[in-house]
């Protein structure tokens, strides 16, 4: 009975260290997930002022080509007519004359991806600068404000992507350059007049010039650059983005820390992009590319919520 008795009381004793061991062990389980899947996303959760609150399945057809599954697609397509003959021929075959060719770019995400300094993982910036991506810190001023009221000012490390200057300056050659991003300009200015020394945008667009529409926030309308879009697109890593003009758009692979050796700029981009700029009328080719106008209408998005 005595030896029944001091089991209990040890079993007694020891049981609160049990509970706080097993604890502790579920904690750092729990802390070891919390890694393992921020790694999975890549630090998705802290891109400094996103394009977007949250990012969309990219389920549509991006760079590289990747088959669309097959969709049902109701009623017909209608592309808006060119103010010149439209033919998917070399613009220059016709008459040797050129309309202008405007290639549109986002910035996060798509020319660079930038994150608080404080969230970033000392570990993960040495990877990516041992592989070989130009890093750079930046001071910006953020739309929140200090206790005294003065600005708060974020510090942000860049990550440019790989071949982006390279892919600036050959793309100036053949078209007009525009930055278009849903950023704030406080954050996005400095930042591109660091990556674009030479100045090789022509016009720089920030928030305020997007839009606000019944589907999604912070879209970019390019009818306030032309009201001929013939030989306009856009690239850009949320598709949301070009909602109101699906035809003109090119969905990127999104460009994340933890992607050293992407070569989407210089060796599918570019290509592309040289390619368009031959044509009379992007939009066919682009269509038949990527079937935007379907893969909206998959997310919901009627053919009465966009434009041609």
């Amino acid at each position: 009975m005595a030896e029944l008795t001091q089991a209990t009381a040890t079993e007694v004793a020891y049981s609160p260290r049990s509970v706080q061991v097993w604890r502790a062990l579920l904690n750092w389980l729990a802390f070891f997930f919390q890694i393992f899947s921020r790694f999975l996303r890549v630090l998705g959760h802290y891109p400094l002022l996103s394009s977007s609150s949250s990012s969309p399945p990219h389920d549509f057809k991006p760079l590289p080509a990747v088959e669309l599954p097959e969709i049902e697609f109701s009623g017909t397509l209608e592309i808006a007519a060119c103010d010149h003959p439209a033919a998917d021929v070399p613009a220059a075959a016709a008459d040797g004359v050129l309309e202008k060719f405007t290639v549109v770019l986002d910035l996060d995400e798509t020319l660079v991806c930038a994150y608080e300094t404080s969230s970033l993982p000392a570990s993960l910036r040495n990877q990516a600068t041992e592989a070989g991506l130009n890093v750079f810190e930046l001071e910006c001023v953020s739309s929140d404000k200090e206790c005294e009221g003065k600005p708060k000012i974020n510090y942000v490390t860049v990550f440019e992507r790989p071949g982006l200057r390279e892919f600036l300056k050959q793309v100036s050659t053949f078209a007009d350059l525009i930055l278009f991003t849903a950023g704030l300009e406080g954050y996005a200015r400095p930042l591109v007049d660091i990556i674009d020394v030479e100045n090789l945008f022509s016009h720089r667009l920030y928030r305020p010039s997007t839009t606000s529409t019944e589907y999604r926030e912070h879209v970019k309308d390019l009818t306030c650059l032309s009201k001929d879009l013939c030989r306009t697109v856009i690239v850009d890593n949320n598709p949301f983005s070009f909602l109101l003009q699906p035809l003109n758009g090119i969905p990127c692979v999104p460009f994340y820390v933890g992607q050293p050796h992407d070569y989407q700029l210089l060796n599918v981009l570019l290509p592309l992009l040289k390619h368009l700029s031959l044509q009379k009328d992007v939009r066919p080719v682009l269509y038949e590319k990527f079937h935007m106008p379907e893969w909206f209408q998959k997310q919901g998005i009627p053919s009465s919520g966009r434009t041609s």
